[in-house]
């Protein structure tokens, strides 16, 4: 029997996919801002909007240049239910500049999932239904079955790996600092995608 938080959640699913874009729409978008000098949120600092103009060029770059396995474009291709990945960002976000462009091409693999894009800071009552450790971390993918509105799963805000070796940095130094974020924007141009295309295709097993 569905709860009434269970209802409250599909409501507030239903409300966002209404206000959602698809990824050309958001790449659109912020090459947009890019060029007004602007940014998505609620916030519109220079640094924010600078942030936005770099995570323009990266993720143009990774449109370009992402790689999938013949192994994982069959596991991917052999997915046959229906499901909407509803994607929470904001374009100053670094981790969602290298980690939307592979959910792209993994989507663009198998017609039956729905890659849908939502900003963070429009979107309050989902991004609060989908915390990580309290906090309103971004990207989040929402896997929804389409027929049933069901939360299936979930994803972000970074690949396995990558949040691994956060926790790990956090516990031993109490919190992120400059430097190690600029390990992690290195470990992201290494890594090219692989690491979150295992995830992706592991939410389709």
């Amino acid at each position: 029997m569905e709860t009434l938080e269970d209802k409250m959640i599909k409501d507030i699913i239903s409300e966002s996919l209404g206000k959602s874009m698809s990824y050309k729409a958001y790449r659109d978008l912020v090459e947009e801002l890019t060029a007004n000098n602007s940014t998505t949120g609620t916030e519109k600092t220079e640094a924010l909007v600078n942030y936005t103009m770099l995570n323009d060029r990266r993720m143009k770059r990774w449109d370009k240049t992402v790689k999938v396995s013949e192994e994982a474009k069959t596991k991917v291709h052999n997915f046959e239910r229906k499901v909407t990945w509803l994607v929470i960002t904001e374009s100053w976000c670094g981790d969602a500049a290298h980690i939307m462009p592979v959910i792209n091409k993994i989507a663009e693999l198998n017609d039956n999932i729905d890659y849908k894009v939502v900003l963070r800071d429009e979107n309050d009552g989902l991004m609060n239904a989908f915390l990580t450790n309290g906090g309103k971390a971004i990207p989040k993918l929402i896997m929804i079955d389409n027929q049933t509105g069901e939360v299936e799963n979930t994803f972000g805000p970074r690949p396995s790996v990558a949040t691994n070796m956060v926790n790990d940095y956090k516990a031993e130094h109490g919190g992120l600092t400059p430097e190690f974020k600029e390990d992690l924007q290195r470990w992201y141009n290494k890594d090219k995608g692989q690491s979150t295309i295992e995830d992706l295709v592991d939410l389709l097993a």
